[in-house]
């Protein structure tokens, strides 16, 4: 028997829907639905462990997202003929879920929570990752997990000059806006994407309208929420609490900690102050009371901690450094730091410190993009790596994390759109941050920018980045700007923003409360463009352009372009004549065919070598025109003429019969010329007798006038 089915529809308003549909799959799970767009089918499950385990004091909470091979009719690539680890793509599309969906639980839940979002259909008219948040939030809609606030997300666009929810891949091409925004009905919680320099009105603007359609979403899962029967939401162990230690605890460290926070020190210097107002605090407790409360005094001294530092920051508007709400921390930039790279730089702000590289190379180390919903290659791309020293901690090293992931997205969406689209390089960015006290990732930003001029990619505008927070008791708020990370732990938002001079490149934005106000969104985006206009001017005083041209020991690229009947020749037999001519030039020659022309790309440090390149294509692709005259050199003898050699293609060979010589009788072919002679002749097309290439060098010699006949 078929199980009931309950099925909710979402109209976008433009002829395109969405459905969400519960009841026959996954029966199991705690929850689970298929939503669907077109063609595009996403199953979400959820499902939470009944308890906590013993002392985990946080959510443990996975959000996994995968695309099937077979959801688009592929076989996935290389020899290992299975799905394996998660892609880029899909890290990315698991964060934009998570960080939404992990706030809006109870803050005394810790049961281990799981839920799985897979890709089993694919449309190539939808892009999956705007419809996760959805499915998400409704599987746990349909279960009995504890989760009040619902949300969705949408992915907006700006089409000329048109919003537009959920574009395909098509039109988002065409767009100037590409933002990912989750919400719940009430309130914005995640904004994430890149922007082709909007300003901050334009940007509130967009979230404002995918806010909307948000709403629209989640009135759809409380539809289906009453439809399928709203399960009782399951009761659970919350977390041991106990008022009199807690106001002991804060007694005795509220006062001392409020002390260091208004005084304004260093990372290291502050955090051994904190620890050792905490022993103070636990030795007002017996060894007895510590081992059966332990756990509570360190919570509370969290609690208290997190409360005075804000008060701090509320009350007398000081941050734990000193510096006041606005106050950027002082920024010092090198570049050419590492002198065999193609580009590096040195970017020092406060205690944060990124050290960015630029390595430039052909098509051929463009990074490819091989998933069921996008394939393609990207020409440029930035890695990010945060190594545990960064904080002055020792970790287990355990391949790139997921944060790496998003931080080096972020930062490498900020640059793109400034490569100019004529660039004929691969480029990769990699940042290694060496020090870490908040916005590594806009460290990365400044630090790209200034390798990228460095190396002589000719940026089109400069670009930096700035992380703001907020911290807010209900009624009084501040925003700060160039957040430490101790302010982003005990804050209640992390929005950074990159951009130009004239615009915005790039956002990510993470609310940790409900109810965000968009006058206050709108000062923290007016605040942050202040403070990123201080920023780059650090910059430019530092690399005020791109340097003219790329570096002596950077490979120089020229692009060429050669009919595409002619890539055969130039790759020779089993590629002999390429191999051998990068041998001989000491050059990587990468040839691609693009609508039945071959595109070669020349990459070399010595431009000998790339001449010699160059002049190698010229000879192959040499093509005499008929009539015009051309010079040519004598590289062989023979009875009945001589085989010349045009000296603008070497190795271009031609006979030149003996009868074309001269107008005279020639007897001997060394009469007229021999081996080295250069001089110049017309080319006639072919024989028609022979049908090969005919020259002369009579035809540009005066005729000698007839001789009359006798009577």
């Amino acid at each position: 028997m078929i199980p009931q089915l309950f099925v909710e529809k979402i109209d976008l308003g433009d002829g395109r829907s969405i459905t969400i549909e519960t009841g026959r799959l996954a029966k199991q799970a705690d929850g689970s639905v298929v939503v669907r767009m077109g063609d595009t089918m996403i199953l979400a499950t959820a499902v939470s462990a009944r308890t906590s385990n013993p002392g985990v004091d946080f959510l443990p909470l996975t959000v996994d997202y995968r695309e099937k091979f077979a959801a688009a009719g592929r076989f996935p690539g290389g020899f290992f003929k299975r799905e394996a680890r998660p892609s880029d793509s899909e890290v990315l599309t698991m964060r934009l879920v998570d960080r939404v969906l992990r706030p809006l639980f109870p803050d005394d839940y810790h049961a281990e929570t799981q839920v799985m979002i897979q890709l089993m259909s694919h449309d190539e008219e939808v892009m999956p990752d705007a419809l996760a948040g959805l499915a998400a939030s409704a599987a746990l809609a349909v279960s009995d997990i504890p989760f009040y606030n619902l949300i969705s997300e949408v992915r907006v666009a700006r089409i000329d000059g048109k919003f537009v929810i959920n574009p395909s891949r098509e039109d988002l091409a065409k767009s100037d806006i590409d933002m990912m925004i989750g919400a719940s009905m009430d309130s914005v919680a995640m904004v994430e994407g890149e922007m082709k320099e909007i300003s901050e009105a334009e940007m509130v603007e967009a979230i404002k309208f995918a806010h909307e359609a948000i709403k629209i979403q989640i009135q759809a899962q409380l539809r289906l929420q009453a439809a399928f029967g709203k399960k009782e939401i399951r009761i659970y162990e919350g977390e041991k609490e106990n008022e009199e230690i807690y106001k002991k605890v804060k007694a005795a460290a509220y006062d001392k900690i409020y002390a260091i926070a208004k005084v304004g020190s260093a990372k290291h210097e502050r955090s051994a102050a904190f620890a050792e107002v905490k022993e103070e605090v636990k030795a007002l407790f017996t060894e007895e009371e510590l081992a059966a409360d332990g756990d509570l005094v360190s919570k509370y001294f969290y609690k208290t901690n997190k409360e005075a530092v804000r008060n701090v920051v509320l009350e007398l508007g000081l941050r734990l450094d000193g510096r006041k709400t606005t106050d950027i921390r002082p920024i010092w930039c090198e570049t050419d730091y590492l002198p065999r790279v193609h580009g590096s730089s040195l970017f020092t702000r406060g205690e944060t410190q990124a050290l960015a590289t630029v390595t430039l190379g052909t098509s051929r180390e463009a990074n490819q993009i091989d998933s069921p919903s996008e394939q393609g290659e990207e020409k440029f791309y930035l890695h990010y790596n945060f190594p545990p020293f960064s904080t002055g901690e020792a970790k287990p090293l355990r391949g790139t994390s997921r944060r790496e992931v998003g931080h080096g997205n972020l930062a490498q969406r900020a640059l793109k759109n400034m490569i100019p689209a004529d660039c004929p390089y691969t480029i990769r960015i990699v940042s290694e941050v060496l020090e870490s006290n908040g916005s590594s990732s806009m460290a990365t930003v400044c630090a790209g920018t200034m390798a990228l001029m460095d190396a002589g990619v000719q940026m089109v505008k400069p670009v930096s980045g700035i992380a703001m927070g907020l911290i807010t008791d209900g009624e009084k708020f501040a925003v700060l700007s160039d957040i430490l990370g101790d302010e982003d732990h005990l804050g209640d938002m992390d929005f950074k923003v990159t951009g130009t001079a004239d615009g915005i490149t790039a956002c990510q934005m993470d609310i940790k409360i409900d109810g965000l106000r968009y006058d206050i969104m709108e000062q923290a985006l007016g605040q942050a463009r202040e403070g990123r206009l201080h920023i780059l001017g650090k910059l430019t005083e530092t690399i005020a352009a791109p340097r003219a041209d790329v570096k002596a020991h950077s490979p120089k690229i020229i692009t060429r372009t050669i009919p595409g009947n002619f890539i055969g020749a130039l790759i020779g037999p089993g590629g002999k004549v390429i191999q051998e001519l990068q041998k001989a030039t000491g050059t990587t020659i990468v040839i691609n065919e693009v609508d039945e022309q071959g595109v070669i790309e020349i990459l070399g440090t010595d431009p000998a070598g790339i001449e010699a390149v160059l002049a190698k294509i010229q000879s192959i692709t040499f093509k005499p025109q008929m009539g015009e005259a051309y010079e040519v050199k004598v590289i062989k003898m023979l009875d009945f003429g001589a085989v010349v050699e045009y000296t603008a293609a070497p190795g271009n060979e031609v006979l030149l019969h003996v009868s074309e010589l001269a107008w005279e009788r020639t007897e001997n072919v060394t009469d007229v010329v021999n081996m080295g002679d250069v001089f110049q002749v017309k080319y006639l097309g072919l024989d028609p007798k022979t049908r090969k290439e005919k020259v002369s060098r009579k035809a540009l010699l005066p005729r000698p006038p007839r001789e009359e006949k006798k009577e």
